[in-house]
């Protein structure tokens, strides 16, 4: 069983989802989703990564296996409390978060350009 098929499984299995129920929300064919649980698909597809992140608002990094945390950095209080005291992220959407996001990674990279 790959990575992202066994944290697929654990997340659908948490929400005490059918594989049905998932694969509808998904849009795809609950033969492909076992496929994937299973191991047996390899190569899943970027876009049903993204998908199966925000659908349970996770990041894509803990569907690879990357860390073991699935909140993405941004909505942990660690980042929020360590790096960001000023900050104060409670109440935003995911959508705002997401935006939160792009405008960091925007200064950052103006922040490299002018050196």
């Amino acid at each position: 069983m790959s990575v992202i098929g066994k944290r697929i499984k654990w997340l659908r299995e948490q929400r005490k989802w059918s594989q049905l129920e998932l694969a509808e929300k998904l849009g795809i064919h609950n033969t492909v989703l076992s496929r994937i649980e299973s191991g047996e698909k390899k190569g899943v597809d970027h876009h049903l990564i993204s998908q199966v992140a925000d659908l349970f608002e996770i990041s894509t990094d803990f569907l690879h296996g990357r860390t073991d945390t699935p909140a993405p950095f941004w909505q942990q209080a660690s980042v929020r409390e360590e790096h960001a005291p000023f900050l104060n992220l409670e109440g935003l959407s995911l959508d705002d978060l997401e935006e939160v996001r792009t405008h960091i990674e925007y200064l950052k990279w103006k922040a490299r350009k002018s050196k």
